[in-house]
């Protein structure tokens, strides 16, 4: 589960209240602790996308690992904020170009390792990331692909993860339980009567129920969304290329 800046749970707060991609912006080179904490923040949510890009342009586990957290590093501690001025408004499209960057200058990165030694900002557990590499969807997918996905994926994990939250917080797990399918269902798909069995309440108010779910949901994603553009105009336009990304999974 994923906790505010302050550690408190209160569902009246948007989830990663302080993890906006303007406050980075905002921040410049981030020597200011809120761009900083933001950007840590986002990288350590979104970090797997880039490892599968990696991976699928043809590094082996152990290269990706050492050069997403080389780029990491760099990213956090150095910033490179300078590159891809035209897509800053959109952090995916900013770490993807970078990382293409990176990668291009990949030789000089690694003199500069066996200099000086690597920093891990973020740690990896490889092992996990590897296997879920393995399961990607499309082996003909190309790296940027991979990567569009990814992000997509991790995008409603998070959303899902802080949707989880609020309802724990209320004490409403068992409702969010067995509700949480009908985020992916037709309204007329939905086993209102078996959920209104399971828990002990009526059908009507299971509909209720369910109709507040997607609409906190929907609302979660939005702020999730907004968190990583730089203008609030982009924002249904990501969400809708997010479902479009979605969608090329067979």
């Amino acid at each position: 589960m994923n906790e505010l800046s302050d550690g408190s749970k209160s569902p009246a707060v948007p989830v990663f209240a302080t993890t906006h991609w303007s406050v980075v912006l905002a921040a410049g080179d981030h020597d200011g602790p809120a761009g900083r904490q933001a950007l840590e923040t986002l990288c350590r949510t979104y970090w797997y996308p880039l490892y599968a890009y990696v991976r699928r342009c043809g590094h082996g586990p152990q290269d990706a690992e050492d050069i997403t957290q080389g780029f990491l590093t760099k990213l956090i501690e150095k910033g490179i904020f300078q590159v891809a001025d035209r897509e800053r408004g959109r952090f995916r499209s900013f770490l993807l170009t970078a990382m293409k960057n990176f990668i291009a200058d990949h030789k000089r990165w690694t003199r500069t390792q066996k200099r000086g030694g690597s920093v891990q900002v973020i740690r990896l557990n490889i092992e996990s990331v590897e296997s879920r590499y393995q399961i990607e969807p499309r082996d003909d997918w190309t790296p940027d692909k991979v990567f569009e996905y990814q992000w997509a994926i991790t995008v409603l994990e998070t959303v899902f993860d802080g949707l989880r939250e609020q309802y724990e917080v209320e004490d409403k797990l068992a409702l969010f339980d067995q509700a949480k399918a009908s985020l992916t269902q037709a309204g007329t798909a939905v086993p209102y009567a078996d959920m209104a069995k399971q828990l002990h309440m009526t059908e009507g108010a299971v509909r209720v129920a369910v109709h507040r779910l997607r609409r906190r949901y929907r609302d979660l994603l939005r702020k999730e969304i907004a968190h990583t553009v730089g203008d609030p105009a982009v924002v249904e336009g990501e969400i809708r290329h997010l479902f479009q990304v979605l969608a090329m999974h067979p």
